[in-house]
């Protein structure tokens, strides 16, 4: 497990493995809904977000340490003083560290499908992690997907819309056009992209996808034994 690191600006804050939750109102102050973008690469999408809507406040994910420093530089040249970045593990934070609820909209673009099948377990997207994505979302709040990776686009798109607490639309293009540098490049490259919007209608209570119900009551009843 990686430490997990927040910049804001050009200040740092080292959280080692902790897993208390993070309260985010503190670090960055303001009234500004908030907007997550989980794996945001090179920050293209996030930091021109942040730019354009400086009332809104931003949070990025990223795992890989050099998309991190690179995205940090560039929000220091910019002066966003409306985003806030980690790099850790996003499962981990899912998981222990963001509070549940707090978000608008969850970006989750070109994630790695993890092809083969001995690693589904570690994709963001399955019937046993989607409530944890969807847990950041406040009543009424936005998912927005996308992917070149057709199959992975098609099992996502299934698992969406057989979730009771959704409403799926998928959509030809995005408003404004290409959001991540991914996003330009497979456009060129005429490779058909899937983009999904997943609109959180149902209470907290009913935020289960029932195949991830059944897995973990299966869990459950196996370490019993």
């Amino acid at each position: 497990m990686r430490p997990l690191i927040l910049a804001l600006g050009e200040r740092r804050f080292n959280l080692g493995e902790s897993g208390s939750p993070m309260d985010l109102d503190r670090l960055l102050p303001g009234q500004g809904a908030w907007e997550v973008e989980i794996g945001f690469g090179k920050g293209r999408y996030l930091l021109a977000s942040a730019a354009t809507h400086p009332e809104t406040r931003f949070l990025g994910i990223e795992v890989a340490p050099k998309y991190f420093r690179l995205a940090e530089r560039r929000a220091v040249r910019r002066r966003l003083t409306n985003v806030l970045l980690a790099q850790g593990e996003a499962l981990f934070m899912l998981c222990a560290v963001l509070p549940p609820g707090f978000a608008r909209v969850v970006h989750v673009y070109f994630p790695d499908p993890w092809p083969k099948d001995r690693h589904h377990k570690r994709r963001l997207f399955d019937r046993e992690t989607v409530d944890l994505v969807l847990r950041l979302l406040s009543p009424g709040g936005v998912l927005s997907f996308a992917t070149d990776f057709q199959e992975y686009g098609e099992e996502v798109t299934k698992l969406l819309e057989s979730h009771p607490g959704l409403e799926v639309e998928a959509l030809p293009e995005w408003p404004g056009g290409p959001r991540t540098n991914y996003e330009v490049k497979y456009e060129a490259e005429g490779r058909p992209i899937i983009r999904l919007e997943a609109r959180l209608v149902a209470a907290a209570e009913s935020l289960l996808h029932p195949g991830g119900a059944r897995a973990v009551t299966a869990a459950v009843v196996e370490e019993t034994r």
